[in-house]
């Protein structure tokens, strides 16, 4: 179909949704383009439901934010991550409401819709929360989880930290230095050493500073390090987790992403002493280590924040490492991913989340269930002991909402949660902007 007349169809559809009869005026342009989008709200403002309370979603299509009437969508509605059937339906101007439901136990039910225009496909979400604060993790603790980590840290420690820092001018600003660092850590195997790589951004001011160490979302990229931080007082470590250095093009981490690095999250899975996550978990100690060595340090505030992987890597650290004294997890990853195995959402990376017609993963064996259960997040939140911000949306298809309360839920430090009930896996300014300040305030620095 010719590129004009498909606009001119979003443009027909696009006046009929406003009821506005086409019309021969002139117009300044040739033709319109409409900008589609599906939204989906609860009938609840705050997308939040008592237990047993039923629940309804207002579907809408709109162009240009105009209704469209009698958009045909098709939609699912149902407890979040799990297999539900899909329907078709004529949406009219004022949206077409869906009954949702209800949930006896805590957990949430989500609602999905979809519509082409002109080849394209465009998508919605929204997610009613039960009762949030009563889910409880179904994975279990085992008996050694605490030797088993003790025992890791104790290898550590045997290792020296040999820090090589490599000033990088160019990246330096007029307050702020910038250099690259690699610092010796545990290997991928236990009979060799390796280095852990990240960019660190120290004040140029004289002083004694708070540090952060940053830590990474998942996938294979290089990092810039934090100047921004580093310009308002504070000593920041921005670590990559694969042993690579974090400053080369990006080009090789694309083809390591693609390669030799590809799906990462599940090599060694059948062997807690060998699995991926044991190096990554150690590592981000040793970048404590090398932070807490800093001659700026103040000797006193050392905080770890990070997103999805990095949430997890933040609530792995500050429960392992006793000098790490607050944290700030978004949206973080790997918790209770036991949950598809007792019919519920499990975190990022959904090592047991069966296949849309119901078949059992793969992955569900015996030892890989039994590996994770000492790397899942909710075991490392039931040991923290220091004040933390965290903050996620109940649309979050990746790190599902059920997974992170269950993780957040048996933490008994101190505690800050902040929801943006729309977001889904997406870091928008004002999630950033929440971070930060509660980093500054815990810092003492606005």
């Amino acid at each position: 179909m010719p590129q004009r007349l498909l606009c001119l169809l979003l443009l027909v559809t696009a006046l009929r949704a406003a009821d506005t009869p086409i019309s021969p005026v002139p117009s300044p342009a040739d033709f319109r383009v409409a900008t589609i989008q599906v939204r989906i709200a609860p009938d609840h403002r705050d997308w939040t439901y008592r237990l047993g309370e039923p629940a309804k979603f207002r579907i809408m299509v709109t162009a240009d934010n105009t209704p469209v009437d009698q958009a045909t969508v098709t939609y699912s509605v149902g407890p979040e991550m799990m297999p539900v059937a899909t329907q078709t339906a004529l949406v009219p101007l004022d949206g077409l409401v869906v009954d949702g439901g209800t949930l006896h136990t805590g957990g949430f039910i989500r609602c999905k819709a979809s519509v082409e225009f002109a080849g394209r496909t465009y998508q919605g979400v929204g997610t009613a929360a039960f009762a949030p604060e009563t889910i409880r993790p179904v994975q279990t603790d085992p008996a050694d989880f605490d030797a088993f980590w003790q025992k890791g840290k104790d290898e550590l420690a045997q290792i020296p930290v040999e820090a090589k820092v490599t000033l990088l001018p160019d990246a330096c600003t007029d307050t702020v230095n910038v250099y690259h660092v690699g610092i010796r850590t545990v290997g991928r195997s236990w009979a060799a050493a390796g280095r852990v790589y990240g960019i660190l951004t120290e004040p140029k001011a004289p002083g004694r500073y708070p540090a952060v160490l940053m830590v990474p979302g998942a996938g294979v990229r290089p990092y810039p390090g934090n100047t921004d931080l580093a310009a308002r007082g504070v000593i920041v470590l921005e670590i990559g987790i694969h042993g690579l250095p974090v400053n080369l093009a990006k080009e090789v981490y694309d083809q390591l992403h693609a390669g030799a690095l590809n799906g990462y999250q599940t090599f060694n899975l059948d062997d807690r002493d060998t699995y991926y996550y044991r190096r990554v978990y150690l590592n981000c100690i040793r970048a404590n280590d090398f932070l807490v060595a800093r001659p700026m340090w103040n000797g006193r505030d050392l905080l770890v924040t990070g997103a999805s992987q990095g949430g997890l890597l933040s609530i792995v650290t500050a429960a392992l490492d006793p000098r790490v004294t607050g944290l700030a997890a978004i949206h973080p990853a790997l918790c209770d991913v036991a949950g598809p195995l007792h019919g519920r959402a499990g975190g990022w990376p959904h090592p047991f989340k069966p296949a849309d017609d119901g078949t059992p993963s793969a992955l569900a064996t015996p030892a890989k269930i039994a590996t994770l259960t000492y790397y899942d997040a909710v075991n490392f939140a039931r040991r923290l002991k220091v004040p933390g911000f965290y903050i996620w949306g109940y649309n979050d298809e990746v790190c599902p909402p059920t997974s992170t309360f269950a993780a957040y839920n048996i933490i008994t430090a101190p505690k800050t949660l902040a929801v943006q009930p729309e977001q889904a896996h997406t870091y928008p300014a004002e999630q950033g902007e929440a971070v930060n300040r509660w980093l500054l305030r815990t810092l003492k620095l606005n």
